[in-house]
């Protein structure tokens, strides 16, 4: 028989022909019946199984390196895999063999459950003291462990806190900034005024009144003993007079000083009032962050007296340098006063 060149061999392989083949028989209907489903795997089984391929075609050591995996991770997993079972390559439970068990007896646990019945609120050092006059000696943290296991089984049901609501006092005038009005570009569109709990000494406490315009910065500041809507209210008129630019609305938290009388004089002065909402010193930001100067730059290095007529003279002459000679980083590094003069307004940072 004659022998076939290299060159007829390597066309005939690469034609299908004269190399190796299969046969592939279809399996009869009966017997595809029969089988067995294919195991449905979950994506982490499915790259178990990957990493699993990989290091039986290459090493352990190289799948490690190619998939980021301890080698450790992937030793354990050729352990316990079962090539005729894939479903082995799933996450197991990570729950110990050997778990705790109740060492407390049944009458144990009714006594502190009667116990806890009388006094729901009570806690378990205080049920521990009791149980020992009734001659059962538990441990604190075993009876820790009875209210546990009695709430996980629904035989013990904890009071409710009941919350008390209580009810916003209504305001007549004052009203949520509206959200045009959010983002002023005109001095004087809107004041920022908050007020600042101080407590110089020991049993001595001052209030501190803070405003400031959010366009162009300027601050006005007063001290008063006290906060309630008398002071607020004479601290407006302070406001209003010592402010540069006219006052076209004032914004406000929810403080009790800022209600009634101070509500009424803003009425009266045709200025607008905002409250904030709840819980949202951050929208009272410029505010904030006054009253933070003013603490460290002022307060902390004040040695004066703090008798109220002393202590407006030496705060009204912080004020001066606040907005004649400090310069401020959202001006660009100006006085609120020569930015006021200088009409930049569209270059304030909101």
């Amino acid at each position: 028989m004659s022998k076939h060149s290299k060159r007829n061999r390597r066309r005939m392989q690469q034609s299908g022909m004269g190399g190796g083949f299969s046969v592939v028989r279809r399996v009869p209907i009966r017997v595809q019946q029969r089988l067995p489903n294919a195991p449905t795997l979950s994506a982490e089984a499915h790259y178990r199984l990957r990493y699993l391929e990989y290091a039986a075609r290459t090493s352990v050591r190289e799948a490690a390196i190619a998939f980021r995996v301890p080698v450790q991770t992937i030793y354990r997993w050729r352990k316990r895999y079962n090539p005729a079972d894939l479903t082995s390559l799933e996450c197991r439970g990570r729950r110990p063999n050997r778990t705790r068990r109740a060492t407390w007896t049944a009458g144990q646990e009714q006594a502190v459950l009667a116990l806890r019945a009388q006094s729901p609120r009570m806690g378990k050092m205080p049920l521990r003291v009791l149980l020992l006059r009734q001659g059962i000696r538990l441990s604190a943290s075993m009876i820790g462990r009875i209210l546990g296991s009695l709430r996980r089984r629904n035989l013990l049901r904890e009071p409710h806190a009941v919350r008390v609501r209580r009810q916003r006092p209504q305001r007549p005038y004052a009203t949520r900034v509206p959200k045009d009005k959010r983002q002023p570009t005109e001095p004087g569109a809107l004041i920022q005024l908050d007020t600042m709990h101080l407590r110089p000494l020991p049993g001595v406490e001052r209030r501190q009144f803070t405003a400031i315009d959010v366009v162009s910065r300027v601050a006005v500041v007063g001290v008063r003993a006290t906060a309630s809507s008398g002071t607020a209210t004479a601290f407006l008129d302070e406001l209003v007079a010592r402010m540069p630019v006219p006052i076209q609305a004032i914004q406000v938290d929810g403080g009790s000083e800022f209600m009634a009388g101070f509500e009424v004089a803003c009425q009266a002065r045709e200025i607008a009032l905002y409250v904030l909402p709840p819980r949202s010193p951050k929208l009272n930001g410029r505010v904030e962050r006054l009253n933070g100067t003013a603490r460290r730059e002022f307060w902390e290095c004040y040695e004066g007296e703090l008798d109220l007529p002393t202590l407006q003279q030496a705060l009204r002459k912080w004020e001066v340098t606040y907005n004649t000679i400090r310069p401020h980083q959202a001006l660009a590094y100006e006085t609120p006063q020569a930015f006021l003069r200088s009409k930049k307004f569209s270059d304030v940072s909101n």
